[in-house]
Order: structure tokens, then C-alpha cells, then sequence
């Protein structure tokens, strides 16, 4: 939940925001003048400040101003009434976050400080590295033991306390955010603002005055002034994701940008002078956009003064194992659910598929099993993504189709363990479903799928052995046969 922080003397206004901004996305607390709000501020630490500019204790940017010496990375968000505007640009200059004009237009407020309190969480949630997937719960972590996510954790170490430009390269999902803050906050500019663009989510026509601004006339729809990120973002850090999505006229002023530390605002003459940290990332192969005349080789060149090479989910192995403890941990506690018992079978099933979403494929495949699973244990038949999977030709993962394989033995010891300490009160059923699946597998696997040779093996009949494959959710698929599908 964010912690939101209206200072502003009109109690309607007050009243508005609490009946806008409430539990569970919001806490709102509100101050009337200058001294009760920055008193507010030191005691209770607000994600975003909201700041009307006129106050009975104070005018001006003098409480702007005492905030940011507090905390300069606090996204405030101004509200201006008439005759202020040129002062909220002057905020916005000193690294306000935005200003809205007296009356307030509720959905953009909204929208402003959704996106303000989005900032704040990059910029506080510690982005830490768990080799081990023991993390901080209110955290976001790397995780992994793979020998390229070690590589990963000591070039974080290594350019962190420099001012050196970095350039992240991976595939989608597979964390770049999550390094680039890292790199921010064991930095020397972590105690500065940390902004993130998506290049590639923003109108190529509207991208260059997002990044550098505008003057008011510059364009059709540009009324007002507009401080862009670079200004807005002095002395910190400016994450540009997606880089290789940024337009060719767009490139040539990111070049100078980072070259020099100027530009000039979209229809301005000004030339403005500014002091950032640039940490790019991309899923793009620069090298053949270069080729292809598509990215500019000088400004690939600049970016690539220190690159970070993050391994896609399907090289890094064991790690898998790693993410789905930590992800089922996280997720269960957000859902107030016991944590799951995690079987050898649906571990191989989730080495075997191919993540091309990564990491970020893989949380959404977990919380989708977590949610439409009863009992305490994650079975395969829980994760759509592995259906999918299976019945893709494409993406060789269905387990019953595979010889008998050598499986990792179930440690009974630990699954007892983990039920009782999860508080369950199901174990007996929970162990009984586990040992039957287990032995169900193995017994179908060695006959090849047949289901009558199977049922003789295990003493039951052949419709006892249907109705047990049924109830635990098993089914057998292309190379396992019955007796009657062979026409014996």
C-alpha cells in the first residue's frame, strides 16, 4: 500500500483525496500548512507528496525546496492555482515530479500519482541478490547460483560506484529493471532521484519531449511548458529501457546528452544544462540495427562502455529450482495460503519447458498454479503453461511421452515437514494423493502405458486404475497406449 501525503489549507480538497485514495492501494494523510506536513514527512516517510504551493505558513518553493533537502528522492507532485504555474515549473526544474492546475481532473491525478508511486517503489524497494532465494520480504531480489548470474552479480559490483554508462542486454523477462536498480542503489547517486522510460512504449512523436521537454507552442497539443526526464532527473539516474526502440532524430540528441550533458528543449532555443547517470537496456541485437542503419554506431558505441549480459531462464539450470521456492514463498504470503509442496515431477516438467517469457513467464505460471490448485501440493496439472507446452510440437515438454527417466527420490522427511509447518490439517489425504501419483507414474511408465499390464502389477483393477488417474488429474499421452489401443 502506498503512503500518500497531501499538504493543502482547503478541506475539501482534503476530504476529495481521502475519498480517492484509500486502503488497499492507498493510505492517505494530509496536513494543512507547511510545518504540519514536513513534520508529517520526517515522521512517517510518505511514498508521494502532493503540495499545493500556496499555504498559510508558506509560499512558494520554500516548503518544496525544505522537502527535497529531507528527501530528494520523494516524488512530489504539485498543485498549482492561478498565477502559480511558472512557480511548479520552477519546481519541476529543481526535480518536482509533475503539477496539476486548480480544478483537479480526478483521472489524471490519478494517473500521475499512480505513476509517482510506481517511481517511488523502484526507488526504495531494495533490489537485492539471493544466491541462496532467502530474501528480504519486502525486497525485489535476483536470484540465482548459475555461474552467468554470478558474472552478472560481480559486473553490478564492479560499475555501481562509477558514473560509467551501462547497457543491459536480455531477453524480455529476464530482469534488466531489476539490475539497473541495483546498480542505482549501491551507488554514489542512490540518496538521487531514479526515473525509468520505456522507449518502447511511448509514441515515437511524443518520446523526445518526454525525454528533453518542450516549450508551450512547440507542437499541436503542447499548451503548456514541459520539463522532460534529463532536467527533471538531475544528479540522478535515468534508466532507458528498451533503447533500441528510440527513433533515429531521437538518438542523435541522447548522444549529446550523455556526451556532453546539454540539450535543448523540444521548440527551445535554451540550452540546458544537466548531470545524469544513463543505464540502458535492450532485448534488441544493437550490432544488427547498427548494420541495418536502424541505431546510430556512435551512440551504440557510448552506451556500450560497460555491458551486462543477463542469461535467458532455460540456460541457467538449477536456478529454476531456485525462483520457484522464493516465488511460491512471496506469492503464497500475498494470498495468505499455506506454501506449496512442490513434487520431483512438476520440478522436471519446469526444467524441461523453455521459458521464452523468463522470469517473468515463470511468476505468472506460478501464480496461476498456486490460485487453481486444491491440496497442499503443486502438481503439473496445475500449470496451464505446461499444457500449452505439451501440446506444442515446438516445445518438447510432456512428461509421460519421455522413456522412464531417473527421477531426484521424494524426501519424505522434508514434504512431512514443510505440510506440518505450513499448518496443514489435510497431511494424511496430502500423502496418501503424493505417494499414490508417485507410484501411479512409475508403474505406467514401466509398462510402457498400458493400462491393464499396470493394473496387474498393482493388484487393482483395470477401472480402479482409470477412475485413481482421473481423480489425481493424470494423464497419459502420445507413446503410452491400453491393450485396446494396440488392438490386443
Amino acid at each position: 500500500m502506498s503512503l500518500l501525503l497531501l499538504i493543502d489549507d482547503e478541506p475539501v480538497i482534503q476530504h476529495a483525496f481521502r475519498k480517492a485514495f484509500y486502503p488497499p492501494d492507498y493510505e492517505t494523510i494530509t496536513a494543512r500548512t507547511a510545518a504540519e506536513g514536513l513534520a508529517l514527512l520526517v515522521a512517517r516517510k510518505p511514498d508521494v507528496v502532493v503540495l499545493d504551493v500556496n499555504l498559510p505558513d508558506s509560499s512558494g518553493l520554500r516548503t518544496f525546496d525544505r522537502i527535497k533537502e529531507l528527501d530528494a528522492r520523494t516524488p512530489v507532485l504539485l498543485i498549482t492555482g492561478q498565477g502559480t504555474t511558472d512557480l511548479a515549473i520552477q519546481a519541476m526544474k529543481r526535480g518536482a515530479f509533475d503539477y496539476l492546475p486548480k480544478p483537479l481532473a480526478y483521472d489524471q491525478l490519478r494517473e500521475l500519482i499512480g505513476r509517482a508511486a510506481a517511481v517511488s517503489r523502484l526507488m526504495n524497494v531494495p533490489a537485492v541478490v539471493a544466491e541462496t532465494g532467502a530474501a528480504p520480504a519486502d525486497a525485489d531480489a535476483l536470484v540465482g547460483r548459475c555461474p552467468a548470474m554470478h558474472e552478472v552479480y560481480k559486473a553490478i559490483g564492479r560499475v555501481a560506484g562509477t558514473n560509467a554508462t551501462v547497457l543491459i542486454l536480455g531477453e524480455s523477462g529476464t530482469g534488466k529493471e531489476l539490475v539497473a536498480r541495483a546498480i542505482y542503489q549501491h551507488g554514489e547517486r542512490a540518496d538521487k532521484p531514479f526515473l525509468a522510460v520505456n522507449c518502447g512504449a511511448i509514441p515515437e512523436a511524443l518520446l523526445e519531449s518526454e525525454l528533453f521537454g518542450h516549450e508551450k507552442g512547440a507542437f499541436t497539443s503542447a499548451d503548456r511548458k514541459r520539463i522532460g526526464k534529463f532536467e527533471q532527473c538531475h544528479d540522478g539516474t535515468l534508466f532507458l529501457d528498451e533503447i533500441g526502440e528510440l527513433p533515429l532524430l531521437s538518438q542523435v540528441k541522447l548522444l549529446r546528452a550523455i556526451q556532453e550533458q546539454r540539450f535543448e528543449r523540444v521548440g527551445g532555443t535554451e540550452t540546458i544544462q544537466t548531470n545524469v547517470r544513463v543505464i540502458a537496456a535492450t532485448n534488441a541485437d544493437l550490432e544488427k540495427l547498427v548494420a541495418n542503419g536502424r541505431f546510430r554506431s556512435d551512440l551504440y558505441f557510448r552506451l556500450n562502455v560497460f555491458t551486462i549480459h543477463l542469461p535467458p531462464l532455460r540456460q541457467r539450470g538449477d536456478d529454476i529450482d531456485l525462483l520457484t521456492d522464493y516465488y511460491l514463498t512471496r506469492f503464497a504470503t500475498e494470498f495468505n495460503r499455506p506454501v506449496p509442496v512442490v513434487p520431483p515431477d512438476t520440478r522436471d516438467a519446469l526444467r524441461r519447458y523453455r521459458w521464452p517469457g523468463n522470469v517473468r513467464e515463470l511468476q505468472s505460471a506460478l501464480k496461476q498454479g498456486l490460485l487453481q490448485m486444491s491440496g497442499g501440493v503443486l502438481l503439473p496439472d496445475f500449470l496451464p503453461v505446461l499444457h500449452k507446452a505439451a501440446a506444442d510440437p515446438a516445445e518438447p515438454v510432456a512428461v509421460a511421452q519421455e522413456p522412464p527417466v531417473a527421477r531426484p527420490a521424494l524426501d519424505w522427511d522434508r514434504f512431512i515437514t514443510e505440510r506440518l509447518e505450513a499448518g496443514s490439517h489435510e497431511v494424511y489425504a496430502e500423502c496418501l494423493a503424493l505417494l499414490e501419483r508417485q507410484l501411479l507414474v512409475r508403474v505406467l511408465e514401466r509398462t510402457g502405458g498400458n493400462q491393464l499390464r499396470a493394473a496387474e502389477r498393482l493388484g487393482i483393477t483395470r477401472g480402479s486404475l482409470r477412475h485413481k488417474l482421473r481423480a489425481l488429474g493424470l494423464t497419459i499421452e502420445r507413446g503410452v497406449s491400453t491393450d485396446e489401443d494396440r488392438g490386443d
